[in-house]
C-alpha cells in the first residue's frame, strides 16, 4: 500500500471540490505550494495528470474523475466513521460545513452555534451564505438549511423554525412621508426596495395574496439588493417598503420601528429545515447540531414573541 498516495487523496480531492489550488488550500490550512506538491505527487504515482490546468481555471480530467469517483465516497466514509468512534468515549468532534441562505444564519444557525461554543468546544462550525441551492454532497457540506419547499425529497429534513409569513414593512418615517398603501395596487406608487436573485440575475416579484389567490407582483424602487437584511436596513433608515420574512423585522415591529402595511396579503411559508443526506444522520458533530437546535426551539416556542 503506498503511504504516500493515500496521505495525499484528501489534498487532491479538496482541489476537485474547491475548483482550484488556491482556494483548497485555504479551506486546508495548507499553502498553495504545499497543495501543488501533494496534487504532483499523486499524479506521479498514478503516472497521469489528474487535473487540466490553465492560467484561468482547473478542471479534471478522465483519470482524475475517475479517481475522485473512488477516492471522496471512501474518504468521506473513513471522517464519519472516525468521528462516530470518537463520539462514543468523548465528545463530538471535527469540522461541520453548512451551506445556508443568508436569512437563515440569524434565524436558525446564530443560535445555535452559540450553545455549541460552550457546550462542543470540539465541534468547529463553518457557515457558507449562499442564496442559490448548491448539491451539499458534491460541494462537501455536511448539511444545509433552507425552506422546506426547495429541499430535494431525497435528503433528510429536521424542522428548525416553525412557518411564518412575509410581510411588507415600512419605517413610520417613510409612512409619514408617502402614506401607508391600501392596495396591491397602490404598491405603484412606492419606492419598493427589490431584491435581485444571484444565480438567475432577475428581480424577484414580490409573492402576494389577493382575494385569496397567490399573485406575482412586480415592484418598482430606487434600490435593489440581494440580501435580505441590507434590505431591513434599508427601511428602518426610511428609504421605502421592504418584503421580508417577519421574524426577521418581529422585534422591530414590536418596538415601533417598523410598521407593516397590507398584512392581508402576507403569504406563508413552511419553515426553514436542517436537511442532510442520509448516511450523515448519525455523524456525532451533526448530532450535536440537531439536537441544539431543537432543545433552542422547544425553549424558545414556550417564550412569546420568539422564533421556535
Amino acid at each position: 500500500m503506498d503511504r504516500d498516495l493515500l496521505s495525499h487523496l484528501p489534498v487532491v480531492v479538496a482541489v476537485a471540490r474547491r475548483g482550484g489550488f488556491a482556494l483548497a488550500a485555504a479551506e486546508l490550512g495548507m499553502s498553495p505550494s504545499a497543495v501543488s506538491h501533494a496534487v504532483r505527487l499523486v499524479e506521479e504515482r498514478i503516472g497521469q495528470p489528474l487535473f487540466a490546468r490553465t492560467t484561468r481555471s482547473v478542471s479534471l480530467t478522465e483519470a482524475g474523475q475517475a479517481l475522485i469517483a473512488t477516492a471522496e465516497p471512501a474518504l468521506q466514509d473513513i471522517a464519519e466513521r472516525m468521528e462516530r468512534i470518537r463520539g462514543i468515549k468523548g465528545r463530538p468532534a471535527g469540522l461541520l460545513r453548512l451551506n445556508v441562505s443568508h436569512v437563515a444564519v440569524p434565524m436558525a444557525v446564530t443560535p445555535v452555534v452559540t450553545v455549541m461554543a460552550e457546550r462542543y468546544p470540539d465541534v468547529k462550525v463553518e457557515i457558507f451564505a449562499d442564496e442559490g441551492l448548491v448539491d451539499i454532497v458534491g460541494e462537501g457540506f455536511d448539511a444545509g438549511i433552507r425552506l422546506g419547499e426547495m429541499i430535494a425529497q431525497d435528503m433528510i429534513a429536521i424542522r428548525l423554525t416553525p412557518p411564518f409569513q412575509v410581510v411588507i414593512v415600512a419605517s413610520p418615517a417613510y409612512i409619514g412621508r408617502r402614506g401607508r398603501p391600501g392596495s396591491l395596487a397602490d404598491l405603484a406608487d412606492h419606492n419598493c426596495i427589490g431584491y435581485r436573485l444571484v444565480r438567475s440575475g432577475a428581480v424577484y416579484r414580490w409573492d402576494l395574496m389577493e382575494d385569496g389567490q397567490d399573485v406575482a407582483v412586480e415592484t418598482r424602487g430606487t434600490a435593489v439588493v440581494t440580501d435580505s437584511l441590507v434590505a431591513i436596513d434599508l427601511a428602518l433608515s426610511g428609504t421605502g417598503l421592504v418584503y421580508v420574512f417577519e421574524p426577521l423585522v418581529r422585534a422591530d415591529i414590536k418596538a415601533g420601528r417598523l410598521i407593516q402595511v397590507l398584512p392581508q396579503s402576507a403569504i406563508e411559508e413552511p419553515g426553514l429545515f436542517l436537511y442532510f443526506p442520509r448516511r450523515s444522520a448519525m455523524a456525532p458533530k451533526l448530532r450535536a447540531f440537531i439536537d441544539t437546535a431543537q432543545e433552542i426551539g422547544r425553549t424558545s416556542s414556550r417564550t412569546p414573541g420568539r422564533v421556535a
